[in-house]
């Protein structure tokens, strides 16, 4: 009877520490679960971004939303989707691209187009991709994702690739495709 007792005693014990254990845990859960994470962001809807260079309209971004995150490292994001449209020095549409989502950081002048990335050019060519960067500085778009070419006809398929801004000059990685040339651009 004395160890049944006992065993009695200790369970009751370990039910008291438990439930003792349990109460603050979930005060501190309460705690911390009021505190408002405070990031400061812009946020703006219907916008219209113009990149110019000396007065001479480059580029016009259009996004649904856009987020201006103001931290230490600020950035913009579109989670809603973009569209860039690149005009030539006569003002001439060069080339378009629309992405699912977008994200520019500020220091870093860099645009990452990621999510069913598809770019057209005048010449009627279109680049497809999951990601596609934009170094503003370099004045290039590259990708390390798999990525598809199509012209007149025409299918490659590469592992990467780089363009410069108005994607007249492109290389392609690892390249594949299917080509129809005429006996003038045979081998």
């Amino acid at each position: 009877m004395k160890l049944l007792s006992c065993i009695a005693y200790g369970f009751f014990l370990a039910g008291i520490i438990t439930l003792t254990g349990c109460e603050n845990d979930l005060k501190d859960v309460e705690q911390v679960s009021s505190r408002k994470l405070n990031i400061p962001v812009d946020k703006s809807t219907g916008v219209v971004l113009i990149y110019s260079d000396s007065a001479i309209v480059k580029a016009k971004l259009i996004t649904p939303e856009l987020l201006h995150f103001k931290i230490a490292k600020p950035y913009y994001e579109m989670k809603k989707g973009v569209m860039v449209i690149f005009f030539d020095a006569k003002q001439n549409e060069t080339n378009r691209i629309k992405a699912d989502y977008a994200i520019q950081r500020e220091n870093e002048k860099l645009i990452e187009l990621k999510k069913n990335v598809v770019a057209t050019t005048v010449k009627g060519e279109t680049f497809k991709s999951d990601e596609l960067i934009w170094d503003q500085t370099k004045k290039r778009f590259y990708s390390n994702k798999l990525v598809s070419i199509t012209s007149k006809g025409n299918i490659l398929y590469g592992t990467s690739f780089w363009a410069n801004e108005n994607f007249s000059y492109y290389e392609i990685t690892q390249s594949t495709g299917d080509l129809s040339l005429t006996e003038k651009q045979g081998f």
